[in-house]
């Protein structure tokens, strides 16, 4: 088969793909009040940007800058201005299990961080999307 040939098919499969994965969404719905899932949901879009400003200084080797956005905004450090104490009041115990595993490994990324090694840091960077890939797979907010 040439590119031309499964292109084409790729594409076909990632546009009917988001339609047929709504359909068969088995995760866990938990339903929030409306103004603190806008807020949780505004939380986690943050989270997204800060861990791409995290790859980006480790990728210039600036991980004193890395640790500083993993604390301030996805470590223990950041669970005040996140109401992370309001919102969990909210979701099942495995969901907020999830959350401060999240949290406890952005934590620990900012002080390996800090010793300045870039291996070991991308190493535990893992910890925090793992946490993140394992909520968003179980649970669903409505």
């Amino acid at each position: 088969m040439t590119l031309k040939t499964i292109l084409p098919l790729v594409l076909a499969a990632s546009l009917s793909a988001p339609a047929l994965y709504a359909e068969q969404d088995t995760r866990q719905l938990v339903e929030f009040p409306d103004i603190m899932r806008t807020h949780m949901l505004g939380n986690m879009r943050d989270h997204l940007v800060a861990i791409n400003e995290i790859l980006t200084y480790l990728a210039a080797d600036e991980l004193e800058k890395a640790a500083d956005v993993a604390e301030s905004r996805l470590g223990f450090s950041s669970l005040e201005s996140h109401g992370a104490s309001h919102i969990a009041k909210f979701m099942p115990e495995d969901m907020a299990a999830a959350g401060t595993a999240m949290h406890r490994a952005a934590s620990q990324f900012a002080r390996i961080a800090q010793e300045g090694e870039v291996l070991p840091a991308y190493q535990k960077l893992k910890d925090i999307t793992a946490a993140c890939t394992a909520c968003h797979a179980g649970y669903r907010a409505m």
